[in-house]
């Protein structure tokens, strides 16, 4: 394999932060500074190409430190990993935190997208611009899964060690603070604040929120933790796949697929070994559930990915956690260290002789590696694109070998599951949607946050709890990948039958309300951008489609409406294309909204 390394070198602060990862160099060829090697040959062979899973660590390394990732430390993180530059340069320049160009060393993203951008993104940018010196970079940025608190923004200070500072609700002067000074900015508000009905009785997989310390292993306990563990220890794998298969549990991502099925089928593949994945990296617009349970409870993941592991046969596992999400990353890369202190991860788990333990994968800013082909890519140190079915995980998932994949919300459910058992957790919800579900509500409501109830409950009765504002105007079901429901709809039973049979989808459980305050076509521009943005381009329908919607939208905007007919039929041929057409979920659900803002809402009429 010829490498075609440059001749740019790293600066001495990016071959620490390398190095900080990676160890020292051993040879001349991995970049170490001695005449009397021979780089004629390369050491390491297929256990250095072995290592091409740290490329996504080692990006972040140097950004981090430095704010952006030159030539030269490219170049020696690859020299690092054997990897071709040519190939790193497509993964850096794949993800939106980072930067391959220079760059101030603070950057305050600003979110703009849907909630935000009806709580006033647009002034707040400005103001930010305005007020800012030339000493900080600032983007406009989707989602930043602070939605309970819009409009929002983050800001990021390179150095060693990064800072990171959160403004949210944001004013200009508390943006401009947590951009210049990030270590004298406020503290976040606890996580029991997203979650209105913290301490209530009758909460299932939010009871533990703003009940006990979520830095303490022995509140965690005191408050039923590893109950679940024990019990799943005492049924063994097959017991513990017959309990959540019979219990109806079914993904919370969206999908909706058995998650008894999936943890079976895994658990069958001869194929060693196996491995877990979580994924944490929920970003589509207006979801915050995950957020709040691993800033609020994160014990309670560790505990839940630790029996699926078992379950599946899985010796390792990986929680890939949004790159937005600074607190929930320390947050659980603390509750990691102290489980492996009490003999809760790692080797002959609590004297059982299983083996188990997690690492945290940071994405940064891609919403295509919420697909779960997309996620393994990525992981694996490649652009997060992706893979054709079949195979399917279950038989060649991360780095090839069987995979369970599930999110957050999915693997907490198996707590209550397992020490309630199946049947009392079946009889919550209805008969095909089962158990409790959790609902991000923001928007023009009184009370925003994360709310749980049984799948049943209507539309109506979550808004009312969350206390929607008069002159409601549409409800977004699902986020940007969702659809819209008219005022008069809100008997919609929240379940996945019910939504489909009303003709939208439930989604990740985003519930976002607007009033007749925010211009709907601008809305409906905006999510058009977001998929435009968000595309990874490996298909023609969703490489080309995405952009055509857009365009199509900006033309019936700059028209204010009038004569739209022509690209209304445009947007469903093309929107047709997409859904029929495109590789994954991104490019089939990229035309949802549009298509029911215009046929329930008249968003143009």
């Amino acid at each position: 394999m010829d490498l075609h390394f440059g001749d740019s070198k790293p600066t001495d602060d990016e071959r620490a932060a390398v190095d900080a990862l990676l160890g020292p160099p051993e040879s001349s060829w991995e970049g170490a500074d001695r005449t009397d090697a021979d780089l004629r040959w390369a050491r390491g062979g297929r256990a250095a190409r072995d290592r091409r899973d740290l490329l996504l660590p080692g990006l972040h390394a140097i950004n981090d430190r430095i704010g952006w990732i030159s030539e030269g430390a490219l170049g020696y993180l690859c020299r690092r990993l054997t990897v071709p530059p040519a190939e790193a340069y497509g993964v850096a320049t794949f993800y939106a935190m980072f930067s391959v160009r220079p760059r101030p060393a603070t950057v305050l993203r600003v979110c703009t997208d849907l909630a935000c951008a009806a709580a006033g993104a647009s002034a707040l940018c400005a103001g930010v611009e305005a007020g800012l010196g030339p000493g900080a970079h600032v983007e406009r940025s989707p989602c930043l899964g602070l939605c309970e608190r819009a409009p929002a923004a983050l800001a990021v200070r390179a150095g060693d060690p990064v800072r990171t500072a959160v403004a949210a609700p944001a004013t200009v002067a508390a943006a401009v603070l947590a951009a210049t000074a990030p270590d004298s900015a406020p503290e976040e508000p606890p996580a029991a604040l997203a979650v209105p009905q913290a301490g209530q009785e009758g909460l299932t997989l939010l009871r533990r929120v703003g009940v006990v310390d979520p830095s303490s292993l022995d509140d965690y306990r005191a408050h039923g933790g590893y109950t679940a563990l024990r019990h799943a220890f005492a049924l063994g794998p097959a017991g513990v796949i017959r309990e959540v298969t019979d219990s109806g549990l079914v993904g919370r991502g969206g999908a909706a697929f058995p998650t008894g099925r999936k943890w079976q089928a895994t658990a069958s593949q001869p194929g060693r070994p196996h491995y877990l994945v979580c994924n944490a990296d929920e970003s589509e617009p207006g979801t915050f559930k995950d957020r709040v349970i691993m800033e609020g409870d994160p014990y309670a993941l560790v505990e839940a990915m630790t029996i699926a592991a078992y379950a599946i046969g899985a010796h390792r596992g990986f929680v890939y956690l949004r790159g937005e999400y600074p607190r929930a990353t320390r947050r659980l890369r603390y509750a990691l260290g102290q489980a492996r202190a009490r003999g809760l991860l790692g080797d002959d788990i609590l004297g059982q002789g299983f083996s188990f333990d997690i690492e945290i994968r940071r994405g940064a800013g891609a919403y295509i590696c919420g697909e779960e082909t997309a996620l393994f890519n990525s992981i694996e140190g490649y652009r997060g694109e992706p893979r054709s079915k079949p195979p399917f995980p279950v038989e060649q998932g991360l780095f090839g070998r069987p995979t369970a994949e599930n999110n957050v919300e999915t693997l907490v459910n198996v707590l209550p599951i397992l020490t309630m058992g199946a049947p009392a957790y079946a009889a919550t919800g209805t008969a095909k949607s089962t158990g409790p579900k959790l609902f991000c509500v923001s928007g023009s409501v009184a009370r925003p946050g994360v709310y749980e109830l049984p799948f049943g409950a209507t539309l109506g009765e979550l808004l009312r709890l969350a206390g929607v504002r008069e002159n409601l105007r549409a409800v977004l079901l699902g986020g940007a990948a969702g659809g819209f429901v008219r005022p008069d709809e809100l008997g919609i039973p929240l379940t996945f039958e019910g939504t489909r049979q009303a003709g939208t989808t439930l989604g990740s459980g985003v519930v976002m309300a607007f009033d007749d305050s925010v211009p709907l076509p601008r809305l409906l521009l905006r999510i058009a951008q977001f998929f435009r943005d968000e595309s990874c381009g490996q298909c023609v329908p969703c490489r080309v489609g995405t952009v055509r919607q857009e365009e199509a939208l900006h033309r019936i905007v700059a028209r204010g409406g009038a004569d739209a007919a022509g690209d209304i039929a445009l947007l469903r041929e093309v929107g047709r294309a997409m859904r029929d057409a495109s590789i994954c979920g991104l490019g089939q659900t990229a035309w949802n909204a549009v298509e029911s803002a215009i046929d329930r809402l008249g968003a143009y009429e």
